[in-house]
């Protein structure tokens, strides 16, 4: 009998705590192979690891206090556990989480906003991307399968942003850090949702401070699952998951998935 594709999600829970059943609600009814997680916002002796493992997950994860975060829940023990992007800048902040898990490497990030185009966290976010295709130059081979994932804080091309012309020059659409998404993608990624979906207005983040924001449609396609073109071949359905948007005390956020033949 035929393997079940390999299903793997990526989720900004905007804190790990206030989201979580959310995440565990989310967990059981979609069962995915590996959920990437970002924006935990908690140390690592806070992360509710228990709650996960009660429905059938486990955890690693990277923390610090009320700041970025990241972790990755899977059903199998994963391999080859590593953070940071292991360059002269170390130690870093908590962004990036690698693993294999049943053969795959997945790399999981979370690039930083950059707050305003005049301000030093937008050049800390473009070097930030320079750092990671350094990253994927030391540490993996673009002919073979990895998957990356995670909240990039980038909405690649005019129609993964609900108002292009008006938002062109906010430092999640901004010419330099395109310039910067691409400078990392031509390292041998593919946008796996784009892929599948063609289509506009398909977005994964909402802001909190926009009334109706999800009902309106004026979201943001921020939150990406990327592969290596040996996966692309393998890639069997990409799709973004709204309704966890829609729940009370919901992230800001939603869920990406992609599946893939084993």
């Amino acid at each position: 009998m035929a393997r079940k594709p390999f299903k793997i999600a990526t989720f900004n829970a905007n804190s790990i705590r206030s989201r979580l059943p959310i995440v565990t609600d989310w967990l059981k009814a979609q069962a995915p192979d590996v959920l990437c997680i970002q924006e935990t916002k908690t140390q690592d002796e806070s992360f509710p690891a228990d709650a996960f493992a009660d429905v059938g997950y486990r955890v690693i994860l990277r923390g610090q206090k009320a700041y970025s975060g990241v972790a990755i829940a899977s059903k199998e023990e994963p391999a080859d556990v590593s953070f940071g992007l292991d360059d002269e800048r170390e130690p870093d902040e908590a962004r990036l989480i690698r693993a294999v898990y049943d053969g795959l490497p997945v790399v999981n990030t979370y690039v930083p906003q950059g707050t305003a185009p005049d301000s030093p966290n937008f050049k800390y976010k473009l070097e930030w991307f320079r750092r990671l295709r350094n990253f994927f130059d030391r540490h993996y081979d673009p002919r073979k399968p990895l998957l990356w994932c995670g909240d990039l804080n980038v909405a690649p091309e005019p129609i993964d942003v609900h108002d292009p012309k008006r938002l062109l020059g906010h430092v999640c659409f901004h010419p330099e850090a395109h310039k910067a998404l691409r400078d990392v993608m031509a390292w041998g990624f593919v946008d796996v949702f784009r892929k599948h979906h063609l289509d506009p207005h398909q977005y994964t983040f909402w802001d909190y401070r926009v009334k109706d924001a999800v009902k309106r449609g004026l979201g943001w396609r921020v939150d990406h699952i990327m592969a290596t073109e040996p996966l692309v071949r393998r890639s069997v359905a990409a799709y973004i998951d709204v309704e966890p948007r829609l729940r009370p005390k919901a992230s800001d956020h939603t869920f990406v998935v992609a599946e893939f033949s084993r």
